[in-house]
């Protein structure tokens, strides 16, 4: 009866949000399947675990079961020396899917070498895959993949503990103190990696599990960053609008001749250095700048944006993201861009406008994972389950009050000799542009004594750059020497 009396409760819960399930929750449950894959030339053994574990809350009653597949090495003497890598994706809202099946583990979508759909849809060996030197864990948070919250007796959950900044931040702490005990990795070195809004949540992470649940970290990941909670608005944030702009043109080969045949990594220097030195001094002068200086500025504009001067001009130097997509190819092809990858193009019903009507990067991009991640997990990974796979899940509002995730992830290296930040951005992401990336490293030590902990790589790609063939080697090859190069020598102290 009290059974029964759960499942009514779980029922009641998803249908009052509009995502009704006849279907149990499992709350603390694991598959566990042998595999190999063939890394860089290599053979390697490994075990995949798929489970639910339980988050409970003070009095010890769970709350909520997250859904995570961990890959482990076969055949590892001593896992006190093997890394261990937590892997989290974005949105928020977003699953584990992104970078789980397209980046870092042992199989990855079959797609074509440029990150385009192709059919048969499905999966296949990641020769890239950094499993050769750590282990690896993919979370889901609460409302994506299988994850989901567990209502109380009465039927009811309380979303602020879930669905906010500081609250993600807070309960996975606690879920991964957890997984780590469970799986006895306390003396592994431990690596964050988040993509996208999983960058808030892993600089977060950073100081919550240092100073909540004592464990210390040799590295984090951040792919694709947003702002983490540092300030760029008014001038410096439309300055930093125009790298980006320059390396989208590039790419649909709309700057003018002399700038296209310079190679993308010798233009965006210059371009950077422009909005640095010449145009962010005018854009702070606003309507008060010399008229003749801002007609030169915005001549400049056009030609490393590929968009026309007067546009420029019209939007008093501040062309919206959005007006950029539509415009940048609406004379020539009369294609938009996407917004998070502006290498792809989509089709507007109408030629006229300001804004795409879809993110045609984003439609490209579920048309392949979907089904590929569905297949995986049921019939690769024999994880069954009835509960939908959320790729986007339902969590919101989200309270984004006192983002300070910067700052905490600052506090946690001066906490931490040991802990190093690698920063990974695509030249083509127009969402959490490359140069914002930049400009969030250069900030967020303004002291300058941690530069040497702080570093910076760049791809030919947009926000999933890893979906470019050539950049799946080469990222993950980044992350590999990131990893060898941050673990400590044998009895080196953590120390100034």
């Amino acid at each position: 009866m009290k059974k029964i009396q759960l499942l009514f409760l779980a029922l009641s819960f998803f249908s009052s949000i509009g995502i009704a399930q006849n279907v149990e929750i499992p709350q603390d449950t694991m598959v566990t399947t042998s595999h190999s894959v063939k890394i860089n030339g290599k053979s390697i053994d490994y075990t995949a675990e798929t489970g639910m574990m339980p988050l409970w809350n003070e009095s010890g009653t769970p709350i909520a079961s997250l859904f995570y597949t961990y890959y482990k090495r076969k055949n590892v003497d001593n896992t006190e020396d093997r890394p261990l890598v937590i892997s989290f994706n974005g949105g928020p809202g977003s699953a584990s899917v992104w970078m789980h099946i397209a980046y870092t583990g042992p199989r990855v979508l079959k797609i074509d070498d440029e990150g385009f759909p192709v059919q048969p849809y499905g999966i296949k060996e990641n020769p890239h895959s950094i499993l050769d030197v750590a282990d690896i864990v993919y979370v889901n948070p609460v409302n994506t993949g299988f994850s989901r919250p567990i209502p109380d007796a009465e039927g009811n959950v309380d979303k602020e503990r879930f669905f906010g900044v500081q609250a993600d931040i807070t309960y996975l702490a606690e879920w991964l103190s957890t997984f780590v005990t469970r799986k006895n990795r306390w003396l592994s070195p431990k690596y964050l990696i988040g993509e996208s809004y999983g960058t808030t949540r892993v600089s977060g992470l950073a100081l919550e599990l240092q100073n909540s649940q004592w464990m210390y970290l040799n590295g984090v990941i951040l792919v694709s960053p947003t702002e983490i909670g540092i300030h760029r608005e008014g001038p410096v944030e439309v300055a930093n609008r125009l790298p980006y702009f320059a390396a989208a043109a590039w790419y649909h080969k709309m700057l003018p001749s002399e700038l296209q045949q310079k190679d993308l990594e010798e233009l965006l220097p210059e371009v950077e250095s422009y909005a640095i030195n010449e145009l962010l001094p005018v854009l702070m002068k606003g309507g008060f700048a010399d008229a003749e200086k801002k007609n030169e500025v915005a001549e400049k504009m056009a030609e490393y944006s590929g968009i026309k001067k007067e546009v420029i001009l019209q939007n008093n130097m501040e062309v919206p993201f959005q007006y950029f997509w539509k415009e940048l190819l609406r004379d020539k092809e009369g294609y938009t861009i996407g917004r998070l990858d502006s290498r792809y193009k989509g089709l507007d019903a109408k030629n006229s406008g300001d804004s795409p009507d879809y993110n045609s990067e984003l439609t490209s991009w579920l048309h392949s994972f979907t089904p590929a991640i569905n297949h995986y997990l049921r019939n690769d990974l024999q994880f069954n389950t009835d509960l939908k796979y959320f790729m986007f899940g339902p969590v919101h509002p989200w309270d984004r009050t006192g983002n300070n995730s910067g700052e905490m992830l600052r506090q946690a290296m001066a906490q931490n000799p040991n802990l190093d930040v690698l920063i990974q951005s695509g030249y083509f992401d127009g969402a959490t542009t490359y140069f914002n990336a930049k400009y969030s490293m250069w900030q967020l030590d303004q002291s300058g004594r941690m530069k040497d902990r702080l570093s910076f790589k760049g791809y030919r790609s947009g926000h999933m750059m890893y979906l470019r063939s050539e950049d799946l080697q080469k990222a993950n090859d980044d992350l590999r020497d990131f990893i060898n190069n941050t673990l400590p020598a044998k009895d080196q102290s953590a120390k100034y």
